[in-house]
């Protein structure tokens, strides 16, 4: 997506060789006008999937999930992080690890919103390690709901985490795929 590696490469900035900061426009700081189009995009790559719900993981996964469910006409849920007060034990839940947090996070999806029924579209910020997408998998599959697809707004080529996932059959529309950054920029895969 044109647009979007256009706004990385404006405003991402390069920490590291493995860390991009886009908090400007995706994980802080919200350009609603860019979500909607990433919306639409995955919208259209998924349309023939008859995707019944789309789920993310809290917090930088909602924005473009919710723009993709609004599309799409179907429900948002997101795996939470924490528990609240509201959340009965009626859970499923997984483990993930944050690569760029470095912290083991517990997350749950009450077992009310998703079910055997369900066709399901995972939509995601960053794709990395891909622990966050075995994670939401193992909840679908918990559920006996079917995962059909996963969306990714910017996967880091270079971390093996798509390619480990594709090989496993995950199908995976990624819409900026950086084969390599540093001080010197990014390369994105053509």
């Amino acid at each position: 997506m044109k647009l979007l590696q256009e706004k990385i490469r404006k405003e991402g900035e390069v920490l590291s060789e493995t860390i991009l900061k886009v908090d400007s426009f995706l994980n802080h700081q919200i350009d609603a006008k860019l979500m909607l189009e990433i919306g639409k995009e995955f919208a259209e790559r998924f349309k023939e999937e008859e995707i019944t719900k789309v789920i993310t993981i809290e917090v930088s996964g909602i924005a473009p999930a919710m723009a993709a469910a609004a599309y799409l006409d179907v429900p948002l849920v997101f795996a939470k992080k924490t528990k609240s007060v509201t959340m009965d034990e009626n859970v499923y839940s997984s483990q993930v690890v944050s690569f760029t947090k470095g912290v083991t996070n517990t997350i749950q999806i009450a077992k009310r919103f998703i079910d055997e029924h369900d066709k399901i579209l995972i939509i995601d910020d960053f794709l990395a390690s891909g622990n966050a997408l075995v994670a939401l998998n193992e909840i679908i599959n918990d559920s006996g709901a079917t995962l059909v697809g996963t969306g990714i707004v910017i996967e880091k080529g270079f971390q093996k985490g798509g390619e480990k996932l594709r090989k496993e059959g995950f199908k995976i529309e990624s819409l900026a795929i950086i084969e390599k950054m540093g001080k010197e920029g990014m390369i994105f895969k053509k």
